[in-house]
């Protein structure tokens, strides 16, 4: 079987690590530079960052930024935010990046998708799927979930594992930022119906979220943000408590 991993979360706005509620109400989180060596230290098994506002805004990653952090870690590195093109990627590889997150732009160009596994490798390729509950269905919603799409979120998550992507970094809207937990339902079916990673995001407030996500649904790892960002728990508990409770860990 193989081994849970952990990863936190940096959300990247104006060069700093915010987080906010449901997408909403976001408040400053410390430097990223900063928290990325504390989790290293602390044993985070990868480390995955987002600017989160690249879309919206009509520009690139933050490169700079991105070597900044690259230069001071030794986990796996995954970044996301802006990428519309293979040269995109090329530069945050360059950068220092393991691999690349691309969320509206995959569902604009899926073909971006192919491109991507075809030029670096499918393992290479994480395809974000942010989800919200609306009326009944779970659909994917785009441009820093401020954009509904018709998708349906199981049909879009298996769509995109034809087409390469290596991995799915699944967020639940709705439970995002909440601490009440994943959600479950959602991230049981897309897990269980596809042969890629599924990394269960949105929600995490307590050692016991991640019991229950690892327990209940087929998820190979677990994000969160917030949580590791301000002290509430530190990685190394969550790793004993997990063990404890006899969910391999990495």
């Amino acid at each position: 079987m193989l081994k849970k991993r952990i990863i936190p979360c940096l959300d990247i706005k104006n060069g700093r690590t915010v987080k906010g509620v449901n997408f909403v109400d976001i408040i400053d989180a410390g430097d990223p530079v900063e928290l990325a060596k504390r989790y290293v230290e602390e044993g985070a098994d990868e480390l995955v960052f987002l600017d989160i506002t690249a879309t919206l805004e009509n520009r690139k990653t933050l490169v700079a930024l991105v070597e900044r952090i690259g230069e001071v870690i030794d986990i796996p590195f995954t970044v996301g935010g802006g990428i519309n093109t293979v040269d995109d990627a090329l530069r945050l590889i360059e950068a220092g990046a393991d691999k690349v997150s691309i969320n509206s732009a995959a569902v604009r160009n899926p073909e971006l998708i192919v491109a991507l596994s075809e030029r670096f490798g499918s393992q290479f390729v994480v395809v974000a799927i942010d989800t919200k509950y609306v009326d009944g269905t779970w659909k994917v919603f785009t441009k820093g979930g401020t954009h509904e799409t018709n998708l349906s979120t199981l049909d879009w998550a298996r769509k995109v594992a034809e087409l390469g992507a290596g991995e799915i970094l699944l967020t639940s809207m709705n439970n995002d930022g909440t601490k009440e937990g994943f959600a479950l339902d959602i991230t049981r079916e897309v897990s269980a119906n596809l042969s890629i990673p599924v990394i269960a995001s949105g929600g995490a407030g307590a050692v016991t979220h991640f019991k229950e996500v690892f327990s209940e649904t087929e998820a190979s790892a677990g994000l969160a943000a917030s949580i590791f960002h301000f002290g509430e728990i530190p990685i190394p508990t969550l790793k004993k408590y997990l063990k404890t409770e006899n969910i391999a860990i990495r």
